[in-house]
């Protein structure tokens, strides 16, 4: 099998491929790959993938307390204000002034 084969096989770069077996053929025989050795260097802790985030809670938004409808019919303009309470009643009157 053919270098570029090999190195087309995993996804490298025939050239780069050369240029290891190159440079791994000029080392010294004991520098050559083989069992890897503890070097007495310890590997940088681990840090996780995801850091929760605390946000502070958000405001609660300030509740509307009453319904405000305006109507201008012509010359006449009312306002009418409603407590949001009663919601359900005020959509029943705005029914029946809309006949």
């Amino acid at each position: 099998m053919s270098m570029a084969a090999v190195a087309m096989a995993h996804g490298v770069n025939a050239n780069l491929l050369r240029r290891w077996v190159r440079e791994a053929e000029l080392m010294p025989p004991g520098m050559a790959l083989g069992k890897p050795t503890a070097c007495g260097i310890e590997a940088p802790e681990a840090k996780p993938l995801f850091v929760p985030v605390s946000l502070p809670p958000l405001a609660a938004a300030a509740p509307v307390a009453d319904i405000r409808i305006e109507l201008q019919r012509g010359a006449t303009a009312i306002t009418v204000t409603w407590p949001v309470s009663a919601a359900s009643e005020c959509a029943a009157w705005m029914r029946e002034l809309l006949r």
